[in-house]
């Protein structure tokens, strides 16, 4: 006999459409499956063999997130393919900070109610985000939760599990006065700071789909939905043949708050403000919520997803790869020996 109940069903949990939902979303998981993968979808817990092949001492590495406020511009602009790649970039991003490679990823997402059609659309782009990050979808959750969240709404977070070699892991304290930080460009604003933006363009109320010049052309809501980058496997390759001292995550917090976590507190970063090649939508956040730089470098990415610091001796070859590997890096600034944490000038 089929699980269901009618009495639950009228209390707004609909069973039978959560079992569509898996059906729906089979064909996505499928994507990410890599060869440590055990098992399908349904059970009550995610397989994955590991292959400790050149590994000495295996040091699993964890990171969790969300998508944070954008997903009200998803729920604006209905379009609920992109933010899955949000989701698995916000954790898969700060686990390579520490050397690791993602292996698995699980999602969660609860909403007001379970239209299967939908779960799949976001499942899409959680299974994208796997495929570009190289690791597998083992197992999720959705929560249809009536009465408190709105019918139309839901949430979504999850998290990632990687391993590195113990004597791999980066080590901040290896970093010195003079080694330089190379910036990896975003793809826009990320999944960060989207309380500001959207209180800057009264969101809910502002024409999001109408063309915009300062944006190329592009709406304000296409732009603001542009999913973040993943740069898994561009950090994993750089690796592989440069001696990569830190990585840092420009996430929420900005250049303030993110680069001093990834060296020592004796040492400062100082950016040379004029390299920092600042996407047009941080011009126009600017412009339209009047505010002040030193805000913006500490609320968004402003174009820098994420930084590697290397020895000066690197910095050619460094950048050659990561361009080889998909993304135009290009030198930002250097560590200083000071306790000012990040000089922007």
């Amino acid at each position: 006999m089929k699980s269901f109940s009618e009495s639950y069903k009228e209390a707004g949990v609909d069973v039978t459409a959560g079992y569509k939902a898996v059906e729906l979303m089979k064909s996505h998981v499928a994507r990410t499956m890599t060869s440590g993968a055990m098992g399908a979808i349904g059970g009550f817990g995610g397989l994955f063999e590991l292959d400790m092949t050149g590994i000495e001492k295996p040091v699993l590495c964890s990171g969790t997130d969300g998508v944070g406020t954008k997903l009200k511009l998803a729920f604006l602009m209905d379009k609920h393919d992109t933010v899955g790649i949000d989701c698995v970039a916000m954790c898969v991003n700060d686990i390579i900070c520490c050397g690791a490679k993602p292996l698995v990823f699980l999602d969660y997402i609860a909403c007001g109610k379970n239209f299967p059609e939908k779960i799949a659309e976001i499942v899409s782009g959680v299974a994208e985000g796997c495929v570009q990050a190289g690791c597998a979808l083992s197992g999720g959750e959705t929560a249809e939760m009536p009465g408190f969240y709105p019918i139309d709404e839901y949430d979504l977070a999850g998290f990632s599990v990687g391993v590195v070699d113990k004597s791999k892991i980066l080590n901040p304290d290896s970093q010195k006065a003079g080694d330089v930080l190379i910036a990896l460009p975003s793809s826009g604003v990320h999944s960060n700071g989207f309380s500001l933006v959207r209180k800057v363009f009264d969101i809910e109320n502002a024409d999001i789909k109408s063309p915009v010049a300062e944006l190329g052309g592009k709406s304000l809501g296409e732009t603001l939905l542009t999913p973040t980058k993943i740069y898994v496997k561009a950090i994993l390759n750089l690796m592989k043949e440069v001696n990569v001292k830190a990585v840092a995550h420009i996430t929420g917090g900005g250049f303030y708050e993110n680069l001093p976590r990834s060296f020592p507190k004796t040492l400062t970063a100082k950016i040379d403000r004029s390299a920092v090649k600042v996407l047009p939508i941080f011009d126009y956040i600017a412009k339209v919520g009047n505010i002040p730089e030193r805000d913006m470098f500490n609320t968004f990415n402003m174009g820098v997803g994420m930084t590697v610091s290397v020895d000066p001796a690197d910095v050619d070859k460094t950048i050659e790869i990561l361009k080889a590997n998909g993304h135009d890096a290009y030198v930002i600034g250097k560590l200083i020996e000071s306790d000012e944490g990040v000089i922007i000038e």
